[in-house]
């Protein structure tokens, strides 16, 4: 048998005084009320018996740092997938208000000239894509029990959009993906592709939200 479960789980907040948007740059890990997060996270899967079986992360530094709890709780090692990693940007390292901007600068209008798409970084199709493929391997990587996926704000919702059957492009501040959050996915066999619905989401560091600063995500 294959995986019962998916879980898709966001890292916590990141140290970032600068406010900038730290995309895939090296030197982000989690703030200390992030590591909070992670771990608030990790122990309400642990304390409810949710059965984990593998964890999975992005190998950006915020990721497995997150993932660090839940290895520790369940007694697994965390293994790294370059598809859950967080989306190419051309405004890395940029402060808040990079688009409007790119208004007054005509060599970045290339960057903002398809929305849609987007044109600043990576496809939202691509995303949505390499994403599910990550979904499908995890599956099929244990023989029962749930998998733990840790990856970022963007690509767990390109994952939600898709299933939910709504387009990809999409407004950020409507994002329902908050800091250390766990999405929930199971297949549905009665499909001729066997494809995976979202079945559940849960905020378990959301008494910690108040006191976060983070702002690096897009």
């Amino acid at each position: 048998m294959p995986a019962t479960r998916v879980h898709l789980v966001r890292h916590g907040e990141v140290h970032n005084p600068d406010r900038v948007l730290y995309g895939r740059l090296p030197g982000f890990g989690l703030s200390e009320l992030g590591t909070q997060m992670a771990a608030a996270s990790a122990s309400a899967w642990h304390d409810a018996g949710v059965d984990v079986r593998r964890i999975v992360a992005s190998p950006l530094q915020r990721t497995q740092e997150s993932a660090r709890p839940w290895a520790a709780l369940y007694g697994l090692e965390v293994a790294l997938d370059e598809r859950l990693i967080e989306p190419t940007n051309r405004y890395e390292g940029q402060p808040p208000g990079f688009t409007k901007r790119s208004l007054g600068r005509p060599a970045e209008w290339p960057w903002i000239a398809n929305p849609f798409r987007p044109s600043w970084g990576e496809a939202y199709e691509s995303i949505a894509n390499r994403m599910l493929a990550a979904v499908a391997t995890a599956w099929e990587s244990v023989d029962d029990g749930d998998v733990v996926l840790v990856s970022h704000q963007l690509p767990i919702w390109m994952v939600h959009r898709r299933l939910v059957g709504e387009h990809l492009w999409h407004d950020p501040r409507q994002r329902r993906c908050d800091l250390s959050s766990i999405t929930t996915l199971e297949r549905v066999p009665a499909t001729p592709t066997g494809r995976f619905t979202e079945v559940g989401y849960a905020d378990p560091a959301e008494r910690l939200r108040a006191a976060a600063i983070d702002e690096g995500a897009v």
